[in-house]
């Protein structure tokens, strides 16, 4: 690509209209490079950006947290995880958190390097004054350790970003809830992440996967991705558990993933989880405000394990890219980046997805 102007749509304060802004190239340090962006998403996330619900955020913000793009400048050798070296044109997705510190509590000890104090998130922490950090833009600056990772050529970038965040944010999501081969799930919300939990229940051997939410297309995509069962918000929560026990012999579902950030399906989901099983909380990553449970009924006496699943590390990403390469032909990932939105457009896209008019919106630049 030139070396002049770069375009970049960026959000100067919340609530305020996305706006289009020019930048300069960035000199490349060694062990940099620079990316041209062929796709970036627009996922939830965005939309609470826009809306100024994420604490620490330095606005203006280049939002587009989860992006494919094609090598277009680097300086000196770089290589992937595998030791094997990345050349200009190779197309590449990138683990959008840099910057653990890799020496606190939370990165040596505990080994959660997503609570690491000192990460920063591209789109998400690093400000339009840091740079071309995000990728709602003509090219995205990989600043020196930013782990990229080539999608093989027989992976459409489309399919990888069609999944997204929410394809490695319900990866994360289905390693927490240790899914056993013939179990039962049920997903609550029908989002992208949402629909790719879904698809990972199901291939992981889950016998029941049933998918709550709305509207009726999103219900309607979840069978194609995987659901056995589909239950709308229309039937009363009450009448939805009863239906949840019904269809597992009386007992509720083995495993329940909250993947709507709806305060109240994490107590609905109590509700339909069986006796011993685990509920995993992942849609709540921001604060949606509290809900009433009852700790002896819904958990104490129902010997019920509830885990939290915040962000996604390397493994996750790493692990996508292998799963949409081996099952992109089966689960219909591509279909959720059919709506596409030229940079213009990003305020646009920020409202399709806010209205729920879109499953997925995909920011493409050129």
């Amino acid at each position: 690509m030139s070396q002049g102007p770069v375009r970049a749509a960026i959000i100067p304060a919340p609530n305020q209209p996305i706006e289009l802004q020019e930048f300069d190239t960035p000199a490349l340090e060694p062990g940099a490079a620079l990316l041209q962006t062929l796709f970036s998403e627009v996922c939830g996330t965005d939309v609470h950006l826009h809306h100024g619900r994420l604490t620490g955020v330095p606005y203006p913000l280049i939002p587009g947290h989860v992006s494919v793009g094609a090598i277009a400048a680097a300086r000196g050798p770089i290589t992937d995880v595998l030791g094997r070296p990345l050349h200009e044109g190779d197309v590449v997705t990138f683990l959008d958190v840099h910057e653990t510190c890799n020496q606190c509590y939370h990165c040596r000890v505990t080994k959660q390097t997503t609570r690491c104090p000192a990460r920063k998130v591209y789109g998400i922490t690093y400000g339009a004054e840091d740079g071309l950090l995000g990728g709602w833009s003509d090219a995205i600056w990989m600043k020196p350790g930013v782990k990229m990772i080539p999608l093989p050529s027989e992976l459409d970038p489309e399919t990888f970003i069609g999944g997204g965040c929410g394809l490695v944010t319900a990866l994360h999501a289905i390693d927490r809830g240790e899914v056993r081969l013939g179990q039962s799930v049920a997903v609550l919300g029908v989002g992208p992440v949402g629909q790719s939990a879904i698809a990972f229940a199901a291939l992981s051997g889950a016998s029941e996967v049933i998918a709550v939410g709305d509207p009726a297309d999103r219900l309607a995509f979840a069978r194609r991705m995987g659901a056995t069962m589909t239950l709308g918000l229309d039937i009363p929560a009450s009448d939805r558990a009863a239906n949840v026990r019904n269809r597992t012999h009386g007992f509720g579902v083995d495993l329940v993933i909250e993947a709507s950030g709806s305060p109240d399906a994490v107590s609905q989901g109590l509700d339909m989880v069986r006796d011993g099983g685990r509920v995993v909380v992942v849609g709540h990553y921001t604060d949606n405000g509290p809900v009433s449970v009852h700790p002896h009924w819904q958990i104490n006496r129902k010997h019920v394990e509830i885990r939290g699943c915040w962000g996604s590390d390397y493994s996750h990403f790493h692990r996508a890219v292998e799963l949409a390469t081996r099952f992109g032909g089966r689960v219909p990932w591509r279909e959720m980046a059919s709506t596409r939105f030229p940079l213009e457009d990003a305020g646009k896209a920020v409202e399709a997805v806010e209205q729920q008019r879109v499953l997925k919106a995909t920011i493409v630049p050129s």
